[in-house]
């Protein structure tokens, strides 16, 4: 299964295909360097007005004016796919100054028994080496939750390191089906969640996503 978010690899031999079918960006010689470094693509909702296909994104470093590019790509051009990548692998790409936070909220994972992941800037800049990240840029983080779980307690730790860390740090709940809610909204106790998948979103009862219910 595929879920927002996961890393997904192409297959070297379909890379050339998979340029071809997207005009705007022949000549373009970062997107070109990325085929060649075989560097993953992230796995995006797809629109229903598109091809079908594995709807996949490529985010461009701020220098590149932060564009993201899009593509839908055949199942068979993909190699396989992995989670973003672990608190313990993107520190060392990160400011020293968010390295307590980083360790404050690997901890906190480990007490709850709970995987967490980086995506957005801090995780690009981890994968590719290339400058993702800004003065204001945010912690992005996954946590995969289980029907156990108790989000309350969850939601309330990640806001108390907020309160001491020297960035914004943004994310989702995931449940194991991959459907995703925003913590903060789910934390400000809100009836109704915006729930997101793979397959669409829509405004989901609180008591519906901590159940376990596939969005359609």
């Amino acid at each position: 299964m595929i879920r927002r978010h996961d890393m997904i690899f192409v297959r070297r031999s379909s890379w050339q295909a998979v340029l071809a079918a997207e005009p705007g960006l022949r000549g373009d010689r970062l997107v070109a360097f990325w085929a060649d470094r075989g560097w993953p693509l992230v796995a995006r909702r797809g629109d229903p007005h598109s091809r079908s296909g594995v709807a996949l994104g490529l985010p461009l470093p701020p220098s590149q004016g932060k564009h993201r590019h899009s593509f839908v790509v055949p199942p068979g051009d993909i190699a396989g796919g992995m989670p973003p990548p672990s608190l313990s692998y993107v520190c060392r790409a990160a400011p020293l100054a968010w390295w307590p936070t980083l360790l404050r909220l690997d901890a906190f994972m480990q007490r709850h028994a709970l995987d967490m992941r980086i995506f957005g800037s801090l995780a690009w800049s981890a994968v590719t080496g290339l400058d993702y990240l800004s003065a204001q840029s945010d912690l992005d983080v996954l946590v995969y939750i289980r029907r156990t779980t108790d989000l309350d307690c969850l939601a309330d730790g990640l806001s108390a390191i907020e309160a001491t860390a020297p960035m914004r740090i943004d994310g989702e709940f995931v449940r194991d089906d991959g459907t995703a809610v925003n913590w903060r909204e789910f934390r400000s106790g809100a009836p109704d969640l915006l729930a997101k998948s793979m397959s669409g979103v829509c405004l989901v009862p609180r008591g519906q996503f901590v159940g376990g219910r596939v969005v359609s």
